[in-house]
């Protein structure tokens, strides 16, 4: 079982709206984003979320994003592509994001700043996430 899949699996059922399938295809997504991390955050600071994001990377409280604010900033290309993949439709893709996301962003930056060629790395992910949806292992 890939590293990928073992996150699906510790999601489980435990989040509304699908987060296991979404987590292993938002990870692919977000490495293969246009800029990495870095791109992610300048599509976020260009879209008028600079606090919001920029408290993701901190070493602070996230502050929360609402899937509306999200389908506003995200290329639609990459939320119809999650929907896709995971067999959900785009409220609900972005449903999940809503508590993905900030979480992804603030486990990828644990030092409160985005090192430069930032990725998402599954095997830190896994470990950081764990408690994120109890461990199941």
């Amino acid at each position: 079982m890939s590293l990928l899949d073992t996150l699906a699996s510790m999601a489980g059922g435990n989040q509304q709206g699908g987060s296991a399938s979404l987590l292993p295809a938002l990870i692919e997504q977000l490495n293969k984003y246009p800029g990495g991390l870095s791109g992610l955050i300048a599509q976020f600071q260009q879209g008028g979320l600079s606090d919001v994001v920029a408290s993701w990377v901190g070493t602070g409280q996230n502050l929360p994003v609402s899937p509306d604010q999200l389908g506003s900033v995200l290329d639609p290309g990459v939320v119809n592509d999650l929907a896709a993949k995971t067999g959900q439709d785009t409220n609900s893709v972005l449903g999940s994001l809503s508590s993905l996301l900030p979480q992804l962003v603030d486990k990828a930056t644990p030092d409160g700043a985005v090192q430069p060629g930032s990725q998402f790395n599954p095997t830190d992910l896994l470990a950081s996430l764990s408690g994120l949806f109890g461990n199941r292992s």
